[in-house]
Formats: structure tokens, C-alpha cells, sequence
């Protein structure tokens, strides 16, 4: 019998793998099943897009293997694109390494810079990803709380508290998946003068910034003083409805770059030159875009939040992202055992907060991934 590495045994198969396996059988046997717990945006990308990808698929280059570092005018449109929507410069030759969407960052920043031992501070709750990868890594996870009644905004002061000399990464993320919670300029600076005062690489995690998003487009670096400890991921996934594309990016001073290249070029051969070409256009959208793109998304949530008041869920209206974050009242309750019977009786299925830890617990998420029809389909099952 050949064993398994140790290392997965700290780890599951990723929750949404799992579901997503379950409906399958259920559609299967003929039962149409409403998925509203995956961001999976489903409209199209921006009007050129896929034309431009297919003009630059039949040139004679395209199909050879591309530069780790990505073609220079993909690197440059990144470039304007920051400038433009956060108003932050950056060198596209040296600040900038394209990515196969933001997960593919995640792993190899944490490969590049945590060894067997090393501790990571990981919002609590968060994306499930940080955790897996530094379980795989040998890392210690130190998991930091974040509240509603904070507005989910990191405790400085109870982080201080804590003996933090071997923490050699900080995972961030606003707008905040799941719960939307945005952050302020001057609680972002906090957070990069903790970082620097605690020697920390602070990694910000950035793919809802222009969602159903009021308030100031914000990149890490709009602070001055973050990228002597910062790095920040970014993703069209979401932005420009192209999540199987997977075109994302890292972003930070050339010192960092440069030791994530090294994993990143013995995991892959470059990414397809005609995705790139489709980055480029869509990245020539931007406010009008997101302007057309936001009216949906707020008709979309607007249905959910019904759905909620039915249910009796509170939830906040000044959240932003794709999805509605919502919490069971009464004390006993239960969210996994409720969001399960929930998809038992509806055959709706939306996520349990607990996947994304502790601190979610109590608490559902749904997407608004969701055409507009279909979601009255949902709310018809449950209200009728």
C-alpha cells in the first residue's frame, strides 16, 4: 500500500468540490436544483472580449508556450489599469507577475516565503484557501477574529497582545469574503503600520473592490508606506465575469516578485497568449463597465434580501461583493443542519457559514451568481 503524504491529512476536499458532486446526482435523477452558494458569475464578459481571444488564437504564435512573467502589453494594461481605478502607479516591468487567477498566487506566495513551523495570521472568518495551503506548507495558523459587531475589521489591539515573532505572513481581504464588509483608508493604514512595526508580509487580497462597492476603490497601496511589507492579489474572475479564464495578478515591489517567479515558473509554462489578449480588452472597461455590471447585481440582490426578510435572516444592506451574508436569529441555531434541510425542501442550495470558520458560525451565505429569472424560480419555492 502506498500512504499518502502526512501533509493531506490536515486537509478535506474543498467544500464547494464536494457539493457541487452532490447536485450533479440529484440533476442526474431529473431534480433541477437552484445553486446559490458558489461566486460563480455568469454573465458574459465585456462586448470584444471573446472576439479579440479569437482574432489572437489563430495567429502563428499562439499556441507556443508564453513568458512566466506574461507578454509586456498585458504587464502594461495591469499597470494602467491600477493607475486608472485605484490611482497607484506601478512598474509593469518589475511590480507586476500575471497569475492563473488569484488561488494560483495564494500558493505560491505561501510556498515562497513559509517554512515548516512558521506561523500566518488568517482572518477568522475567511477564505478556506489560506487555511488548506498553510496546512499543506507546514505553517502554523494563528486565526484572527473578526466580528460583526467590529464590522469585521481586525482587532490591532488584541493582535498585539499576542507573542507574534515567528508570523511571517498576514492574509487580508476586503471587500471581505464572505461577509462583504468593506474597509476605510485609515483602518487599512492601521493594519500596514502594524505590519511593518511586526516585520509581517502582508498580503491583500483584493478581487470585490468593484462590486456593488460605495465606497473608495482601495488597493493596499494607496498607503505609501505598503510596499516595503505588501503584496496584493487581484482577479478579473469577478470583476470582468471571467472566472474560468483564470487571469489574476500579484502585485508588489520587485524583491517579492522576483522570489514568487521561482515557484511560479517550475508550476507552469506561461499562460495562453489568447487569454491575455482577452485581459487586455476587457481591461479597457472600467467605471461604465462596472456601472452596467452593478445595476444587475443590485436587481439580483435585491431579490435575495427579500428571500431573507422571509426567512427572518438579518443581514446588511452596506455590504459589497457578489454575495449576501446573512444571520440566523435565535442562539440554537444551528447553520449547517439548517442551510442542509434548507437544500433538502427547496433544493436550494446555498453555504453553511462554518466553512469559512468559527466565527461563521450562526451565519449563510448566498450568491447572487444567479440570472434574475432563476432567482424568482428560488423565491417562488420558498414564499408560494
Amino acid at each position: 500500500m502506498i500512504a499518502v503524504a502526512k501533509r493531506m491529512h490536515k486537509i478535506s476536499e474543498y467544500f464547494f468540490s464536494k457539493k457541487i458532486q452532490e447536485i450533479q446526482e440529484l440533476e442526474k435523477k431529473g431534480i433541477v436544483v437552484i445553486n446559490l452558494g458558489i461566486g460563480n458569475p455568469d454573465l458574459s464578459p465585456p462586448n470584444g472580449v471573446i472576439q479579440k481571444m479569437k482574432e489572437a488564437s489563430e495567429r502563428s504564435y499562439a499556441n507556443s508556450y508564453q513568458s512566466y512573467i506574461g507578454i509586456d502589453p498585458l504587464r502594461q494594461a495591469i499597470a494602467q489599469w491600477y493607475h486608472h481605478m485605484y490611482q497607484v502607479c506601478i512598474d509593469p516591468q518589475k511590480e507586476i507577475l500575471p497569475l492563473m487567477g488569484s488561488k494560483e498566487g495564494i500558493m505560491q506566495i505561501s510556498m515562497s516565503y513559509l517554512e515548516k513551523g512558521d506561523q500566518v495570521l488568517i482572518p477568522n472568518p475567511g477564505y478556506p484557501s489560506y487555511s488548506s495551503i498553510s496546512h499543506l506548507l507546514g505553517a502554523e495558523i494563528i486565526y484572527y477574529n473578526l466580528d460583526e459587531k467590529t464590522h469585521w475589521i481586525p482587532n490591532l489591539k488584541a493582535l498585539e497582545s499576542i507573542n507574534l515573532s515567528k508570523v511571517k505572513i498576514m492574509w487580508l481581504n476586503y471587500p471581505h469574503m464572505p461577509t462583504g464588509a468593506v474597509i476605510s483608508w485609515k483602518e487599512l493604514k492601521k493594519i500596514v503600520h502594524f505590519a511593518i512595526k511586526k516585520r509581517i508580509l502582508l498580503v491583500y487580497d483584493n478581487p470585490y473592490s468593484f462590486i456593488l462597492n460605495k465606497t473608495r476603490y482601495l488597493s493596499i497601496f494607496n498607503i505609501k508606506e505598503a510596499k516595503e511589507i505588501a503584496l496584493e492579489l487581484n482577479s478579473l474572475s469577478k470583476s470582468y465575469n471571467m472566472p474560468g479564464w483564470r487571469i489574476g495578478m500579484v502585485i508588489g515591489k520587485h524583491k517579492f516578485i522576483k522570489n514568487i517567479l521561482k515557484a511560479k515558473s517550475q508550476m507552469d509554462s506561461g499562460m495562453y497568449y489568447p487569454i491575455q489578449m482577452g485581459a487586455i480588452e476587457a481591461m479597457n472597461h472600467r467605471i461604465a463597465w462596472f456601472r452596467t455590471l452593478n445595476k444587475e447585481y443590485e436587481k439580483r440582490r435585491k431579490i435575495i434580501w427579500k428571500i431573507c426578510d422571509y426567512l427572518s435572516l438579518d443581514y446588511s444592506k452596506e455590504c459589497s461583493g457578489i454575495f449576501v451574508w446573512a444571520k440566523l436569529k435565535g442562539p440554537s441555531k444551528n447553520e449547517e443542519k439548517w442551510s442542509e434541510e434548507f437544500f433538502k425542501k427547496y433544493h436550494i442550495f446555498i453555504t453553511p457559514g462554518r466553512i469559512f470558520g468559527d466565527n461563521g458560525k450562526g451565519y449563510v451565505r448566498f450568491s447572487i451568481c444567479c440570472p434574475i429569472n432563476i432567482l424568482y424560480q428560488a423565491k417562488k419555492r420558498i414564499i408560494s
